[in-house]
């Protein structure tokens, strides 16, 4: 029989946690003067003593490593726990909100989805504002360690290419886990203060900035406000774009750096090919605003570079609203956003490295079909690609694929039209957040679909942060009888 006292132990001890960051915002509102603090307070005492009872309660089943169904068990009640009490503050505060538009805005957080169900942000209180911001980062946090820790553990993917990559995978998980979120946060921290230093440099306020850098380095991409980056000026907006780029490196490459070992971060093949995507992406849709207008602006320029590092990396702000642009840019970025950033960095989507290893696996398949008495075997990195890699990725794809379709199937059951719920689908499935059309594109939200598709998308943000195949493995009957 399966021991769950681990798996409620480290559930335990990260829902206490979460309610310990309730006291950040607890403190912007009392410094802001207002009675919302104590919503804080409530929040985090039922929090933390919900979290502490349940991890004395399974203390007696403490193991130093978990099984792989352990493991896999984790890893999905983690994103579906932590969801339910980060939207208590939303329930009890200033929006008075239901349990669908809580749940969906703390799922939308913690998966760094972006994806918001409230509207005229400008009037919450500080302390709102701060725990949605709170709640990207810990998510950001969070989907690196899962990244590389659980998922190549798991063979998830294909991740676990990644495997022995920068640290020591000779321990267990929960050891391996705690020395590698270590090293992450770190680097993490130093990041975030760095992106909130260069946001006050150039005109964004304290506290705006505190935020924003927050769900910047998490490729979150929740604001403040519901005009999102077209609020600030260009400053802002290039700051934004170099920190959304570096959230999106693989983490490893900086644990790397820090280490003394600058080349594997120049010569990793996924950095160059993530990097020379926004580039021609950036060509092409500066080019075509050009010449819509007539004439060559800067304006155009860094519009198109935010907006296309934006919604690459899954953060999901806008500067503008690239809806109004024609067919042509919408459609690069419906595409860009299935492309994703790097593996083991915070941003979201199928990742560059798995279009890598398809294409080298394509390429490998025409090179035999063309001399059928050959060898070629898939490389990457100049590796031969297994065999187990390859199938895995190839499952991870098909997938993705028939998840997208099943979501947006069902969302337009409910009565959300085509683009909205195609798009809707692919926004909430991928983590991006905005998706198109008038109503979920840049210059709307998702306050005003009804609940019964709020649930459709915060359930697809779940399965999409765990990389799907994760929670395909929960829900099979082999698991449960294994």
């Amino acid at each position: 029989m399966l021991d769950l006292r681990p798996v409620g132990y480290v559930i335990g001890l990260l829902v206490a946690s979460l309610g310990l960051t309730m006291l950040g915002p607890l403190a912007a509102d009392l410094l802001a003067g207002n009675g919302h603090w104590f919503v804080f307070f409530q929040s985090a005492v039922i929090t933390v003593l919900t979290g502490g009872l349940m991890a004395l309660a399974c203390a007696n089943g403490v193991t130093a490593s978990l099984s792989l169904r352990q493991t896999f068990l984790l890893t999905s009640l983690v994103w579906l726990t932590l969801p339910v009490f980060g939207a208590i503050p939303f329930m009890l505060g200033a929006t008075e909100a239901s349990f669908t538009i809580a749940f969906f805005e703390s799922m939308s957080g913690l998966t760094t989805t972006g994806a918001t169900a409230l509207s005229q942000l400008e009037t919450l209180p500080d302390g709102l504002k701060l725990w949605r911001g709170v709640l990207q980062w810990l998510g950001g946090v969070g989907i690196v360690v899962v990244a590389m820790v659980f998922l190549p553990e798991l063979r998830v993917g294909g991740m676990q290419i990644f495997r022995s990559e920068g640290f020591d995978t000779s321990g267990k998980i929960l050891p391996r886990a705690g020395q590698i979120a270590t090293r992450i946060s770190g680097i993490y921290v130093a990041l975030t203060v760095c992106c909130m230093l260069a946001y006050t440099g150039t005109g964004m306020e304290g506290f705006d900035a505190i935020v924003h850098a927050m769900t910047t380095v998490s490729t979150g991409g929740m604001a403040n406000y519901d005009a999102s980056f077209a609020t600030w000026g260009g400053g802002v907006h290039y700051v934004g774009v170099v920190f959304m780029i570096l959230a999106a490196l693989p983490f490893v490459r900086f644990v790397q750096l820090m280490a003394g070992t600058a080349r594997p971060l120049f010569q990793d093949r996924q950095i160059r090919v993530f990097l020379m995507t926004i580039a021609f992406a950036v060509l092409l849709i500066t080019s075509w605003l050009w010449g819509r207008g007539g004439v060559m602006t800067e304006a155009a320029f860094r519009d198109a570079l935010f907006n296309v590092t934006s919604i690459m990396t899954g953060t999901g702000y806008a500067s503008a609203n690239y809806m109004v642009w024609g067919t042509f840019p919408v459609v690069m970025f419906f595409l860009l956003g299935l492309i994703g950033g790097c593996a083991g960095s915070t941003s979201c989507s199928v990742k560059v490295f798995r279009y890598q290893l398809l294409f080298a696996a394509i390429k490998s398949q025409i090179r035999q079909i063309h001399s059928p008495h050959g060898v070629f075997t898939p490389r990457y990195e100049g590796r031969p690609i297994s065999e187990d890699v390859l199938n895995s990725v190839m499952a991870f794809l098909v997938a993705f694929i028939l998840s997208l379709g099943i979501t947006a199937v069902l969302l337009g059951m409910t009565g959300l039209d085509f683009i909205t719920s195609v798009s809707g689908a692919a926004a909430a499935l991928a983590n991006i957040g905005p998706g198109l059309g008038l109503e979920i594109g840049p210059a709307g939200s998702y306050a005003n679909i009804n609940d019964t598709a709020k649930w459709i998308l915060a359930i697809a943000m779940f399965v999409g942060r765990l990389e799907i195949m994760v929670v395909l493995t929960i829900l099979s009957i082999k698991f449960w009888r294994t």
